[in-house]
Formats: C-alpha cells, sequence, structure tokens
C-alpha cells in the first residue's frame, strides 16, 4: 500500500504508540496515508478505538514477526 509518511513506534507501550500517531496526522494533510511499524500487541484494540473516536480510517492493519502494521488515513 501507498504511503505518505512513516512512523516507528516500535518497542513503545500504551499509550506512546497512540500518542505519536495522533500527532503525526496532526502534522499531515487530509487524505494523506500514514504507515505505522508497532511492536506492543494492545496496539491492536488501541488503533481501532483511536480511528473510530477521531474519524482517520484505519485503512489496514496486520501482523509480520511480531510487528504491527497500521496505514491511516487523515480525515
Amino acid at each position: 500500500m501507498n504511503f505518505d509518511r512513516e512512523l516507528d513506534v516500535k518497542g513503545l507501550n500504551c499509550p506512546l504508540p497512540i500518542l505519536r500517531t495522533k500527532k503525526a496526522l496532526a502534522e499531515m494533510a487530509a487524505g494523506q496515508v500514514l504507515r505505522v511499524l508497532a511492536t506492543d500487541p494492545g496496539s491492536v484494540k488501541d488503533f481501532q478505538a483511536f480511528a473510530r473516536q477521531t474519524g482517520n480510517e484505519l485503512v489496514s492493519w496486520n501482523e509480520t514477526s511480531q510487528v504491527f502494521e497500521y496505514f491511516l488515513k487523515r480525515k
């Protein structure tokens, strides 16, 4: 998937991945896509809730070798 910016929050635990994602999205234009790489297993539910609460779209996510990859589209 194409993305406009990447954010690596591997090794960080809740709430830091979400806080850094929120800051990164705030610096992006509407419609741009942010790719986030995280290792916190709890981040799956966190990112789903974050997307619902903020209106940003969680386009997709997957896990490979204990690294979670999220694609969020800025509202």
